[in-house]
């Protein structure tokens, strides 16, 4: 969480006045957008090692299974939430993608390549400059927590929805399980690309091949 110390650090109208006018920076009126990626690393994925490119396989599969998803969980809330085979088609395939994909392929980079990524981030000054070291790892790993929550939230709630007989009550749970559906969607779609275009080319820059050959031997154990 953000102190109120470190949000006068990074206050965007604060630093405006401090630099002046004619050194313009984002306004809080004109805000950068979510995929704009100050200071990425350019680099081609067929330019980075094996490790990273299953990596970016992985994101690749879950794309194709969260676009899916997307699609159907607005038109099931456009047609009044009727369910039909594509639409509950669509749920299933979302679901075991998150338990049988996601959520192992997560867990590989937490155990494998975040805590080598981590130390050279800090030793390349690529952290927050407050009393604690807060790195890409640190926001990558809350999003996978994140994920797990949403993802629970919203299958509980589409399946407590077919249980309840009151239709106020019901709808009231569908549009809640509709806009946890797609607060999980749009976090996974910017976490998923923070990876490949930011994190991933940073690990190409930062990792040894030596380090990257060790990384890939516990991948091919895990």
């Amino acid at each position: 969480m953000i102190t109120v110390r470190e949000l006068k650090k990074k206050d965007p109208v604060t630093k405006q006045q401090e630099k002046g006018l004619d050194q313009q920076e984002d306004s809080p009126m004109d805000p950068p957008a979510a995929y704009e990626e100050p200071g990425k690393v350019e680099m081609k994925k067929e330019d980075m090692c094996d490790s990273l490119q299953a990596f970016m396989h992985d994101h690749e599969g879950v794309l194709k299974v969260v676009a899916a998803f997307e699609k159907g969980i607005v038109e099931y809330k456009s047609n009044g939430y009727k369910l039909n085979k594509e639409i509950n088609e669509s749920f299933g395939n979302f679901f075991k993608c998150l338990d049988d994909d996601l959520l192992p392929h997560n867990r590989k980079e937490e155990k494998i390549l975040f805590p080598v990524l981590n130390q050279k981030l800090i030793v390349a000054g690529e952290h927050s400059k407050g009393p604690k070291m807060v790195t890409a790892i640190d926001v990558m790993e809350d999003d996978h927590v994140k994920f797990i929550q949403l993802g629970a939230l919203a299958f509980n709630l589409l399946g407590l929805s077919s249980r309840i007989a009151d239709e106020r009550s019901k709808i009231f749970v569908l549009d809640t399980a509709y806009e946890t559906s797609r607060e999980l969607i749009e976090l996974l779609k910017l976490h998923i690309y923070r990876e490949d275009i930011t994190l991933f080319p940073l690990a190409q820059k930062f990792i040894s091949k030596e380090e990257f050959a060790a990384i890939q031997k516990q991948m091919d154990q895990f």
